[in-house]
């Protein structure tokens, strides 16, 4: 048995910040530090990071959040890592450089590319191979994209001197030296080249997005022995790694089939656990790994049915600095209080395209039904409900494809301490809103992970036991009342669509 006085380090690097969050025995938060970084625009559909900006945003976390709960690495048992999903990274496997920026799961750049896979047909085949639709969100037109604009990039990588990784697999790398290039089935799922029935990197899929396999990662277990890295010169396991939301679901303690859960970050996140076999989606929704646990009573791989909103905290921040209509994240509850509804006007953030159920990458983001008494104030609360109305649109979908109805949802993420925004959820819904105490899922997820790779904890049911609620939303709108603003909705998502007229 490990010492009772160690803690598990979570590595969480988001789309916005890297964060290092130290958990104890009873899965209890002891630190956290945090660090944003910045967002590149360079043009418009294009997101991109700075790589060596996120790793030395990641690497301070560490030192921080020891410094700050007054311990020694010697306390760290062992590290799990969990991360923003599709962003794409392609480096040079000798200098450890990144050959170009990081393109950002939001970035919009290869849908011209992608309508002309689908064009040819081949959405069908990806479909039943990977469970993802033909998307720009996904990292395989992305790698071709690097590959055939940064010069020489395809010929290094066909001699296998470049790497790709999504950036789970750039933090190994880095925390490694170089001695782990890996990822596990999460994350490998979101990249359009894993085939999700044989659990490995499918040659057809390669060839089809002309991606090399010799810049792959190794892909490893979720949970289990994934090797050693040096912090402050002492060796520490790395013994977890999924995608954040996948994480999350771990961390939410969805461990069976039908538990579902939606963390509300920059995107929001809906995912339900389906059990020991993938199940196609027939209503617009994603079929994704949701974790492979290597040993214990526990082993084995788990998939889940997921949906995708490209923008939900992402349209406060938008409120915020591009708009100006409020100085904080958190003032947008108040401001959204201040009047009893949204007087008609609807937000539709699709920035970006639309997620699911929709999938247009062409669709932009509309304010409508505003009159001249619309006020900064009905704004923020269109956009608040915003988030809330995307995120019904996925449950939806996936109580058509779900075997059991959903009797509740259990939420995370930095929104989900909105209280008016999870009681409107509820409302729409029409089922029990449930947040926990701990509000770091993605964070505890990775930890748990790691902490059943290496005993310290015994199997899942414990970490079930450690999980507690804070606070339940009981739906309190009428059905009726429900179905009409779900039907206001998407009316305003019908005249935002690339197709509408």
């Amino acid at each position: 048995m490990p010492r009772t006085d160690t803690l598990l380090l979570a590595l969480d690097q988001g789309t916005t910040s890297s964060r290092a969050i130290l958990f104890d025995r009873s899965a209890a938060i002891v630190a956290i530090a945090q660090r944003e970084f910045r967002q590149h625009f360079p043009k418009p559909g294009w997101v991109e990071h700075d790589a060596t900006e996120i790793w030395a945003t990641q690497r301070a976390t560490i030192s921080e959040v020891l410094a700050r709960a007054g311990v020694g690495i010697d306390r760290v048992h062992a590290i799990g890592i969990t991360n923003q999903r599709e962003t794409t990274l392609v480096w040079d496997r000798a200098s450890g450089e990144p050959i170009a920026p990081a393109i950002v799961w939001q970035d919009r750049r290869t849908a011209p590319r992608c309508a002309q896979l689908k064009a040819e047909g081949r959405e069908a085949f990806v479909r039943e191979r990977t469970g993802l639709v033909l998307d720009p969100y996904f990292s395989g037109t992305k790698i071709g994209w690097l590959l055939d604009h940064v010069p020489g990039a395809r010929a290094r990588a066909e001699r296998g001197e470049l790497a790709f990784g999504t950036i789970d697999s750039w933090l190994a790398w880095k925390l490694s030296g170089g001695a782990l290039h890996v990822t596990d089935p999460s994350n490998a799922s979101r990249t359009l080249l894993f085939d999700l029935h044989t659990a490995d990197w499918s040659d057809a899929l390669l060839a089809l997005f002309d991606v090399p396999r010799a810049m792959l990662p190794r892909i490893v277990p979720s949970s289990g022995p994934i090797g050693e890295i040096e912090l402050e010169g002492r060796r520490v396991p790395l013994a977890g790694i999924a995608g954040d939301q996948q994480s999350a679901l771990f961390g939410q303690a969805c461990f069976e089939p039908g538990m579902a859960k939606n963390t509300y970050g920059t995107g929001c996140f809906l995912l339900m656990n389906t059990g020991d076999r993938p199940q196609a989606s027939a209503s617009g929704l994603l079929t994704t790994a949701a974790w492979t646990i290597a040993g214990g009573p526990d082993a084995g791989r788990r998939y889940a049915l997921e949906g995708s909103v490209f923008v939900a905290g992402a349209i406060v921040q938008w409120l915020r600095d591009g708009l100006g209509i409020i100085a904080r994240a958190a003032d947008i509850e108040p401001l959204a209080r201040s009047v009893p509804d949204a007087a008609g006007v609807h937000c539709v953030p699709a920035f970006t395209g639309l997620g699911a159920p929709w999938w247009d990458p062409d669709a932009r983001g509309a304010l409508l039904g505003l009159t001249r008494g619309a006020t900064r104030a009905h704004v923020a609360r269109a956009a608040l409900e915003s988030i809330a109305f995307q995120s019904a649109d996925l449950l939806e979908a996936m109580q058509r494809d779900a075997a059991d109805p959903l009797t509740e949802l259990r939420v995370d993420g930095g929104a989900s301490a909105n209280d008016l925004l999870m009681q409107f959820q509820a409302d729409l819904l029409g089922v029990p809103v449930v947040r926990p105490r701990v509000l770091e899922t993605t964070a505890l997820g990775a930890a748990c992970l790691a902490g059943l790779a290496t005993g310290y904890w015994e199997d899942a049911a414990t970490l079930a036991r450690h999980w507690q609620v804070d606070r339940r939303f009981e739906p309190a709108m009428s059905r009726d009342e429900a179905t009409a603003r779900m039907a206001g909705w998407h009316d305003a998502v019908a005249r935002v669509r690339s197709g509408a007229a």
